[in-house]
């Protein structure tokens, strides 16, 4: 099986070229092809020598591939199915606003977390995906040369897979490959503080945090990463770090109804985020499959929010949207993979 030209550093261009005896000059040549070109083919790579397009053709491919199927909704939100390794599946969705183009990138073939709320960690961990398979779902849709921000919220645990992480953040940050702003690009985690540090250090991204609560023993039945990684843990490094002032970090609230959602809860967010210049983005939790889940009504949401703002938390509402199409992650890749269990069997 031959190794993929997509999703390749520059350093690492660099060095497939010394090992195919190229000039050095070359590597940068096929990175312009590879992010900035939107080249399909190695045959496309024109300005590369037609005797070191067969060379690197012998020995690569480039490791492009479409989506297999794409769903839209009524206002517009895409999601797109892109096959994995192994027969899996991932999804990718595009939300437009306005002028803004969002698209929401999977990191993972399913994932180990078993958060209570979450259809992807029910399929179980199945495979990591490379960087270029990140960069794939972003620059292979319809919309791909429109996108205006990335953000790592789809399948899988971003910091679970952080090497191929933060090679895709390189490459979408680098001036030789796509020349994204960071202040465009935002990874979320549910806390793995190991892996926290380093992307702080790393990358120059947003970070977005899944709190969902900030009390350690709900937090545990909810999401069992508390038991190794404390909220409090997570809380305390990001107040260590020195933000700047473009960086951002937000923290994510999923709102359950009569688990997370009262007066109490607002006081410790409070506690817990004092002197942390931070956003809190809450979430309309829609009923997966067989949870025990209910989602908060309306009018306590909207008091919840106010209740976070007058302590000085600037919190928002995140717009629901697709939901025509369960643009949630992993309902789409998990009906996928039941039908190609079913074909297989």
């Amino acid at each position: 099986m031959k190794d993929v030209l997509y999703g390749k550093t520059l350093v690492e261009l660099k060095e497939v070229c010394a090992a195919l005896k190229m000039p050095a000059f070359t590597a940068k040549q096929i990175a312009q092809w590879l992010y900035q070109k939107d080249a399909r083919s190695i045959g496309d790579m024109t300005n590369v020598s037609k005797k070191n397009r067969e060379l690197l053709a012998e020995n690569y491919e480039l490791g492009r591939a479409l989506p297999l199927k794409v769903q839209e909704s009524v206002d517009g939100t895409k999601k797109y199915l892109f096959e994995a390794v192994g027969h899996n599946f991932i999804e990718t969705a595009m939300i437009p606003d306005r002028d803004r183009k969002t698209v929401c990138v999977s990191s993972q073939v399913g994932c180990k977390m078993g958060c209570l709320f979450c259809m992807t960690g029910r399929q179980g961990f199945q495979s990591q995906l490379t960087s270029g398979e990140i960069l794939n779902q972003v620059f292979s849709i319809d919309e791909g040369q429109a996108i205006t921000n990335i953000v790592y919220m789809g399948m899988g645990e971003p910091f679970d897979n952080l090497d191929q992480v933060l090679k895709s953040l390189e490459i979408l940050t680098s001036e030789w490959g796509y020349a994204m702003s960071p202040r465009r690009i935002t990874v979320s985690s549910i806390g793995i503080v190991p892996a926290l540090k380093r992307f702080l250090e790393e990358s120059e991204c947003h970070l977005a945090i899944s709190m969902h609560t900030p009390f350690d023993e709900e937090r545990q039945k909810l999401m069992p990463i508390e038991q190794v990684y404390s909220i409090k843990d997570v809380v305390n490094e990001i107040r260590d770090f020195d933000w700047g002032l473009q960086r951002r970090v937000s923290f994510e609230y999923i709102m359950f109804k009569d688990v997370n959602d009262s007066p109490r809860h607002v006081k410790e967010i409070s506690r817990l985020l004092n002197g942390i210049r931070c956003r809190m983005n809450l979430i309309r939790f829609h009923a997966i499959p067989d949870s025990p889940l209910v989602g908060t009504g309306e009018k306590r949401l909207e008091e919840f929010k106010e209740e976070l703002n007058k302590k000085k938390i600037v919190t928002t509402i995140r717009a629901s949207r697709g939901q025509d199409i369960f643009a949630a992650c992993g309902l789409l890749s998990t009906k996928e993979l039941v039908k190609q269990q079913e074909k297989d069997y």
